[in-house]
């Protein structure tokens, strides 16, 4: 069966997230989202993993979580009819390990996946023998990745261990700012349990397909999601048994192919796809990092090295080549901000929140609206100007001031006058 993930998220006992970041919501916004598997995050925390064994039970699927009865109600009396489906919990955290290798600090974000209370129980007492995991459900430890690594294999079987959004600047294996030049370097003698990377929201498959250390693996892309509704800004599409294992062979095993694609940001949206220095606005293209000697020509500080630039430095091939494992992908831009976009308003304004269930309760969840109902049943329900915009959408057409040094993108799907004649339109509705 074919189904969506997304299982790099948080708790509402991380820092700086949503307070509503709890299991009921999570699953609430996995419907409207159109999502079948989600991660818990954080299973580390004590608090958080006291409310998973509380609220959660082994459901039908093998490795996987469901909603007790009496919890799971709560959930689905707020989803609209039109969204309703199951949701799946799988047990996931993400560890920011920061230690020195190579004679440098290293930053890096890698996310843990168990199967099982008992596995991530394991994982949960060896890492609070180390450092302090009470303080934050992402917990920093000075732990070395490959010794997380390490940990993480011993706990299961089929535990396993992605490395988080690969090319982000300051945290992640890859990035310019303290990641490293391969994948041999972050995790040394157990780099051949490594078998998928996470793109991140600044980069897409194709740039990824740039590089030929990174042909053995397979590449995922999850939402990490700081409130309920940023669930599934990505995701990753399988069409396979909905299992715990099933989703671990069609990531390590080359002959399955049960991973068949992934939904991505336009990695221009992405907060790290060009170079720049964010407290003095300025916005850059590698070409100009390079003219300007990696100093801001308004107060002369280092430029932080955005992902694109990144990409370019380490590639071995031109853009277009494929990896061996390649999978399709799909270029998407979140619903809400189609709409606001039409509006020339925030994403989370009123407004658009309105307009945004009308649309869930009318055609169905965002994936389905986004991906695969018709643009006449959409015009039909929500006007002619958003119907247009997802169109121009899927085909790509969508002008995007690319995002850097931590700041999301712009995106500009319309004109200025076709958004005046969508303000008019988007009232009626």
């Amino acid at each position: 069966m074919k189904f969506y993930t997304d299982l790099h998220l948080h708790s509402h006992y991380s820092r700086a997230t949503s307070k509503n970041l709890n299991l009921e919501y999570l699953s609430l916004w996995a419907q409207l989202k159109g999502i079948q598997v989600i991660g818990t995050g954080d299973f580390t925390h004590p608090g958080w993993m006291k409310e998973l064994k509380e609220k959660l039970e082994p459901a039908e699927e093998e490795g996987l979580f469901k909603l007790k009865k009496k919890y799971d109600t709560v959930a689905q009396t707020e989803t609209p009819k039109a969204c309703q489906g199951s949701v799946r919990f799988m047990l996931t955290c993400e560890i920011s390990n920061i230690y020195k290798r190579l004679d440098k600090v290293r930053k890096v974000h890698n996310v843990v996946f168990a199967p099982s209370f008992s596995a991530a129980e394991k994982i949960q007492r060896q890492l609070g023998d180390i450092g302090n995991i009470s303080s934050d459900g992402r917990p920093i430890l000075g732990l070395d990745s490959r010794d997380l690594l390490e940990i993480t294999l011993n706990s299961d079987p089929l535990s396993y261990l992605i490395p988080a959004h690969i090319w982000t600047p300051w945290f992640s294996a890859m990035g310019s700012k303290s990641g490293f030049d391969r994948m041999e370097d972050c995790f040394a003698d157990l780099t051949k349990y490594i078998f998928a990377i996470e793109t991140g929201l600044s980069s897409d498959p194709p740039m990824n397909w740039r590089l030929s250390q990174l042909d053995p693996y397979a590449l995922v892309s999850n939402g990490d999601a700081h409130s309920p509704a940023k669930l599934g800004r990505e995701a990753t599409i399988y069409d396979t048994q909905m299992t715990y294992r099933h989703i671990y062979s069609a990531l390590k095993n080359l002959d399955d192919k049960g991973l068949i694609g992934t939904v991505e940001f336009f990695p221009d949206e992405g907060k790290y796809h060009y170079d720049g220095c964010r407290n003095c606005q300025m916005r850059l293209h590698p070409r100009e990092t390079i003219s300007l000697k990696g100093k801001c020509p308004k107060c002369g500080k280092a430029i932080t090295v955005g992902v694109m630039a990144r990409v370019e430095e380490l590639a071995d091939h031109k853009e277009g080549r494929k990896s061996p494992r390649w999978r399709p992908f799909y270029s998407m831009i979140p619903l809400p901000e189609i709409i606001a976009d039409a509006k020339g308003v925030g994403s989370a304004s009123k407004g658009v929140n309105q307009i945004y269930l009308n649309m869930l309760n009318n055609i169905g969840n965002e994936f389905y609206i986004l991906m695969d109902a018709s643009i006449e049943e959409i015009e039909k329900k929500a006007g002619t100007l958003i119907a247009e915009g997802i169109r121009r959408v899927r085909s790509g057409n969508a002008q995007i001031a690319p995002g850097y040094d931590g700041e999301f993108g712009k995106i500009n799907i319309y004109t200025d006058e076709e958004r005046k004649t969508s303000k008019e339109q988007l009232v009626l509705f």
